[in-house]
């Protein structure tokens, strides 16, 4: 495999990365936020910490249940990419 191949798989592993660490979160933060501004249309509270505090609730739950997951991915990652930076490198 040559160099630029390496390099844009390297680039191609860290955007599925990123996608797999950010897009839980995210997608749970969307469907409280969604439930939470359909609540505030219904009842027509229009408080800023009604909409904040929810959110940062299912996102502490969120980081503390899918935390280890997240830090064995991009361990996985990190040593995917140690081992292309050898390859392509080799040891002198």
């Amino acid at each position: 495999m040559t160099e630029s191949e390496t390099l844009a798989l390297a680039g191609q592993q860290a955007l599925w990365t990123c996608l797999m660490l950010g897009g839980p979160p995210l997608l749970l933060l969307l469907i409280v936020g969604l439930a939470v501004a359909v609540v505030q249309a219904l009842t027509q509270i229009q408080e800023a910490s009604l909409a904040f505090v929810p959110k940062m609730a299912v996102l502490g739950l969120a980081l503390m249940f899918g935390g280890s997951m997240a830090l064995g991915l991009m361990r996985s990652f990190t040593e995917g990419l140690f081992e292309q930076v050898v390859s392509v490198g080799g040891l002198r």
